[in-house]
């Protein structure tokens, strides 16, 4: 099984993540550690494409949490036999940061790279509530699921993600 987790900042992509993995016995990618060196770093735009192509080669069965366009997306999205969007609205994307920050306040979480620790800055903020979901950032966004539609979930908010996860037998 190979599922692609993509959505929203905030959205859940990472928690989702770690469940299917673990429910299809895949192993799962976070594409934050694939984009962050410690200290939030940024790793050049040739390793991060070959840091997921090399996974993709290895691993027949992945899930693969991030949006990230110009590392291989369009091969994410064919290759995966599910595309989970997560198109949750701003106000419980911004909600799940906070109770993140919260849970992970002074440490790196799972999903992203160590030494990077958790923060919440106005800058990061801005682009959960405002800049990360702009009309060309949405439309993206139903265009993938448009073009996938046999193979593509939205999910909008948590009953339709419990359901989901319930049908998944991940609850």
């Amino acid at each position: 099984m190979k599922i692609a987790v993509i959505g929203f900042s905030g959205s859940g992509k990472s928690t989702l993540t770690e469940k299917l993995a673990k429910k299809y016995g895949a192993k799962a990618l976070y594409l934050d550690t694939v984009h962050w060196l410690p200290g939030w770093k940024e790793r050049s735009e040739e390793e991060k494409k070959a840091i997921l192509e090399a996974f993709m080669n290895e691993n027949d069965s992945w899930v693969i949490d991030g949006n990230y366009k110009k590392i291989h997306f369009e091969r994410r999205m064919e290759e995966a036999d599910l595309i989970v969007y997560l198109s949750f609205n701003r106000f419980a994307c911004l909600n799940r940061v906070i109770k993140r920050y919260k849970q992970n306040k002074g440490k790196s979480r799972v999903s992203m790279t160590e030494g990077c620790n958790e923060r919440l800055n106005f800058e990061f903020l801005y682009w959960v509530f405002h800049k990360g979901r702009t009309k060309s950032k949405k439309d993206f966004f139903n265009n993938v699921i448009k073009k996938h539609s046999q193979k593509a979930i939205v999910i909008k908010n948590q009953n339709q993600l419990n359901e989901f996860e319930k049908n998944q037998g991940i609850l």
